[in-house]
């Protein structure tokens, strides 16, 4: 197995090679750059769906990093050895979903089996990025990782709720039937560099918004909650997930709770565009209430989130002016 530091906030990955399926992507970058930075050697595989080749551009050079276009629904071949297996590929924005729906279901089904075959050949540990979204509009809150979700799987948003607990079911079996030493991580919502402006996830949409003086449109009255987890942090929690050799799942997010209208307001505040906040219809299915219980996190990996909010929006004002070329 790779060879993994237990310290949380210190070098998580000392050596080994690391393969991360949808290593393009937001969180796969992100992924790729910090395990390169611990000392890994990391194979990134994309189809480029929805990641970007961009995301991964300032990589290209590292000695100790490839990335292969492959999709992960066809096949996943790796020569060589494979210590840990993150299973990162998908389409994760509600625009994406729920224009590749078929995709969507693939991956989180075939392409996850593929992975997991991937680390039973390999004898390597295993992390699959599942979601808040198996929760589907809760009844409880915050949310516990015993607790089974109020999902609709026939809604629009149930191509992707689904795929992700079919991935964590289909894991579960792998670990039980064939001994793969595998993980689930449930990430919640998460923001930060390199997301894309028109994902149609709130905060890049608010910030592209406010950033190019538009009105900022809010989903309903705004009530509904968020908690949002700058990446730095999210990416700190998966990787001593990885190490721990826990096989989740588990919950990592930022517990801090937010309305959907607040956040937007402090986009306005922190771009200071001065642009008015204007109210649309809420999508079907749109979650009430999204919180995240991290109590597993924190006895089991010693991980809380350190950036605070304001902090970690103003990182990200900043890299999406740079990227959309209009003053910060």
């Amino acid at each position: 197995m790779t060879s993994i530091s237990p310290s949380v906030d210190g070098p998580a990955v000392t050596g080994g090679r690391v393969v991360v399926t949808g290593g393009a992507g937001f969180l796969g970058s992100h992924l790729c750059t910090e395990l390169l930075a611990r000392g890994a050697e990391v194979v990134c595989l994309d189809s480029f769906l929805t990641g970007s080749p961009a995301n991964v551009a300032h990589l290209m050079d590292h000695r100790s990093f490839r990335v292969l276009r492959c999709d992960v629904t066809d096949f996943v071949h790796v020569p060589g050895p494979v210590d840990l297996v993150l299973h990162f590929a998908s389409p994760a924005s509600p625009v994406d979903y729920l224009q590749l729906p078929i995709e969507t279901l693939k991956v989180g089904s075939i392409g996850t089996g593929h992975a997991l075959g991937l680390a039973r050949e390999k004898e390597a540990r295993f992390v699959l990025a599942s979601t808040s979204e198996v929760y589907g509009d809760p009844l409880v809150h915050p949310q516990r990782e015993d607790y089974w979700g109020n999902v609709n799987p026939v809604g629009p948003r149930g191509v992707y709720d689904e795929a992700k607990r079919y991935g964590e079911a289909l894991t579960t079996a792998y670990r039980s039937t064939h001994g793969v030493d595998a993980a689930i991580v449930r990430i919640f919502n998460t923001y930060g560099p390199r997301m894309r402006p028109y994902d149609g996830r709130a905060i890049p949409t608010f910030i592209r918004q406010a950033l190019a003086g538009e009105p900022v449109t809010v989903a309903g009255d705004g009530s509904q909650t968020r908690s949002v987890c700058y990446v730095d942090d999210l990416v700190r929690g998966i990787l001593a997930l990885a190490d721990s050799g826990h096989p989740g799942p588990m919950n990592i997010g930022n517990p801090e709770e937010l309305s959907v209208l607040q956040i937007a307001r402090d986009v306005v505040d922190a771009t200071a565009s001065g642009v008015p906040i204007v109210h649309i219809e809420r999508p079907v299915d749109d979650p009430r209430v999204r919180r995240p219980d991290t109590a597993l996190a924190q006895a089991v990996l010693g991980w809380s989130p350190k950036v605070a909010w304001r902090e970690g929006l103003t990182r990200t004002i900043e890299w999406f002016a740079r990227e959309l070329s209009v003053p910060a």
